[in-house]
């Protein structure tokens, strides 16, 4: 018995300790691993459609893009919604009007549905560092609908590093002059996989414009949760539809589901956590200084994971973005005062959706 309360004393001793230890973690170190995680997420997805092309069911790739992601979502939420089950209560819900309601529902089908189907389809169609640099085209077009649409305030520094940006993506596909699965025929280098980028990025941008004018009292549990249930439901039907029944003929092979565990639970599920434990204790300038990391590593990840070798348009694309993302933030900086936290749920679900594609 006393070996028992021994044993009870120390593992609440360790527990304490180790609740110590992660407070003192600051948010900036959470926030970039999530952050990192998230720009690798486009090149494990790639790496593990790769496996599966190695161990194919029946003729057919188990760990197809679109298996991938059905299941992955079915993965995240069995981690998530217990995460946040306390904010699933009668008064949370019955505060959401049907307005708001609808307006999420919205955001649930664009950012949560369509724009992970689009991206989840480039991947297979373009050099995952294309579909990274074209997603920088996403924050220009939330700086001028931000102040076009919601009016908000944005300095001279912000709008020249967005533009610089953007002027370095162009810049990168001019360039480039890549030569497959064109849609528009040499229309600045663009393929079939950097047309469907610019879809999601149009999705995603009218998500986060939604969410920053109508949800911004929107409990950020519901909102994750939903969005990610509602946007699982959608596409699975969609699929359906489109490809046939057929189409997820392999969605629960034992041989998928050992990779997709591992990737829904470390990727999207971890990483969301590392991202809500991160928003929670900086300031915004902090939070888009550490996001303004996202492209490097997602280039990066995809060189390591995948080898893919930059051409000389990337790199000389690649410098001028990155030189328009220092401007940017400098300017976000200089605007942003030190005691305007992010721990407010408008604030933290517009960093959420700023931060791109998660896995998910």
């Amino acid at each position: 018995m006393q070996e028992t309360l021994k044993l009870l004393r120390l593992s609440k001793f360790t527990y304490s300790q180790s609740m110590q230890y992660t407070r003192k973690i600051p948010g900036q170190l959470y926030l970039l691993i999530a952050v990192i995680m998230f720009a690798a997420s486009n090149s494990i997805v790639r790496k593990l459609t790769d496996i599966g092309a190695q161990h194919l069911v029946e003729g057919r790739n188990p760990i197809s893009l679109c298996n991938v992601l059905f299941v992955s979502n079915l993965c995240a939420l069995l981690v998530l919604i217990p995460g946040f089950y306390r904010e699933f209560n009668w008064q949370k819900l019955r505060k959401i009007s049907r307005q708001e309601w609808f307006f999420l529902l919205i955001v649930a089908i664009l950012s949560g549905a369509l724009a992970p189907a689009f991206i989840f389809t480039a991947l297979s169609k373009t050099m995952v560092s294309n579909v990274i640099i074209i997603g920088r085209v996403e924050p220009p077009l939330i700086l001028a609908l931000s102040v076009l649409i919601l009016g908000d305030r944005i300095n001279r520094l912000e709008i020249i590093g967005t533009f610089i940006s953007l002027v370095g993506v162009v810049l990168t596909f001019s360039l480039s002059g890549v030569q497959n699965n064109y849609l528009l025929s040499g229309f600045m280098g663009l393929g079939t996989g950097e047309i469907l980028t610019l879809l999601a990025v149009v999705a995603g941008v009218i998500a986060t414009i939604i969410t920053k004018a109508k949800l911004k009292h929107i409990s950020l549990g519901i909102y994750i949760n939903f969005r990610l249930l509602v946007g699982t439901i959608v596409f699975f039907i969609l699929a359906n539809v489109l490809y046939g029944s057929h189409h997820f003929a392999e969605a629960f092979s034992p041989f998928l589901w050992q990779w997709m565990l591992l990737y829904g639970i470390l990727i999207v599920a971890v990483g969301q956590f590392f991202l809500f434990k991160g928003l929670k204790s900086i300031t915004i300038s902090e939070a888009s200084l550490v996001n303004s990391v996202s492209p490097i590593a997602g280039i990066v990840a995809a060189t390591l994971i995948l080898g893919e070798k930059l051409t000389i348009a990337h790199y000389i694309g690649g410098i001028v973005i990155i030189a328009g993302l220092l401007l940017t933030q400098i300017g976000i900086w200089k605007k942003t005062s030190p005691q305007k936290r992010v721990s407010k749920p408008d604030s933290m679900q517009e960093m959420d959706a700023k931060i791109g594609f998660k896995g998910i």
